[in-house]
């Protein structure tokens, strides 16, 4: 996927910025953004080894052992060097390695969510009007179920938003959705299909938006052509296909960007984000759904990677 220049020497890695930091930031936004990379990788290594001495066959992996497999395989391929780097290095090496990866996730996490806080301002504010009250660009108290646009996006399907007791409690916190219930700003139009739950899922023109934020360019909101200077997150990393993994991190900030949380955390029990992404990711990846998602894929790729030409 990258292959632009060779890790350094661990001698030389921590003179400036190591590498496997940008490595680290886009695994965080395309394979998996909550994650304990140390448990990872050294897991990754001792499994490896057992298959190729034939000790154990992939066959016998637990799903949650296949699934983590696959991901140490992910990290491999992105970082060109980095399984022989974590071969013949020492237990500190193999630390260093992990705290690389695991700062690269953690700031562009923080970039994406400081920059995605402000952008969601405009983007949910309608064509030639303004948000009554005004919602503040870098403060979000008022934004949640405190604000009737942010609310109504973030309400659950299953519950009405124009039932004044609903909005009551959920604004004063008397009613808490879990991350296992979808908010309105997942679908197309923000209009939900109780008879078939699949229709416009992830297909919200406010998805595409961050979407297009994070992995081309804030420019390319706008315009079909980034005006950026820089390559896109996406060039310099080669991707060529939206992920899985990264339709469920645009649709977790997405989320957190219009809730009244200050700060992002794994931990927050409040906005639950660590519990809905891997919800996000867990329905992706349902073997079960795989004709549902395949086409979520192509139109993705589509809107957002391949845009047919005027």
């Amino acid at each position: 996927m990258i292959g632009f220049y060779d890790s350094p020497p661990f001698h030389l890695s921590r003179t400036k910025t190591d590498p496997l930091v940008g490595h680290g930031r886009h695994f965080g936004r395309t394979i998996r953004t909550f994650c304990r990379i140390h448990t990872l990788i050294t897991n990754g290594l001792t499994r490896t080894m057992q298959l190729e001495l034939e000790r154990i066959t992939e066959g016998e992996l637990t799903a949650g052992e296949l699934s983590e497999h696959r991901m140490y395989q992910a990290l491999l391929l992105l970082s060109p060097g980095l399984e022989e780097r974590l071969n013949t290095g020492s237990e500190q090496d193999v630390h260093y390695v992990a705290d690389m990866i695991m700062k690269g996730i953690s700031t562009a996490r923080s970039d994406d969510t400081k920059s995605l806080k402000s952008a969601v301002v405009d983007w949910i504010t309608p064509p030639k009007e303004i948000l009554y009250p005004p919602i503040q660009r870098n403060v979000k108290a008022d934004r949640g179920f405190h604000h009737s646009r942010t609310g109504e996006l973030l309400c659950p399907v299953n519950l009405d938003w124009n039932d004044e007791k609903i909005r009551r409690d959920l604004e004063s916190g008397n009613l808490v959705p879990s991350g296992d219930l979808w908010p309105r700003f997942l679908y197309r139009n923000y209009e939900y299909n109780p008879h078939d739950p699949w229709d416009g899922l992830l297909r919200s023109g406010l998805l595409v938006k961050a979407f297009k934020h994070v992995f081309t360019s804030p420019s390319s909101v706008l315009n079909s052509a980034s005006k950026a200077t820089r390559s896109s997150n996406a060039r310099i990393h080669g991707m060529t296909m939206v992920t899985t993994a990264s339709l469920a991190y645009i649709a977790t900030q997405v989320r957190f960007a219009l809730s009244s949380s200050p700060v992002f955390s794994r931990t927050d029990t409040v906005t639950d984000s660590e519990f809905f992404y891997n919800l996000v990711v867990d329905l992706l990846e349902d073997e079960s759904e795989h004709a549902e998602v395949a086409d979520l894929i192509k139109w993705w790729n589509r809107c957002v990677l391949c845009p047919p030409r005027s």
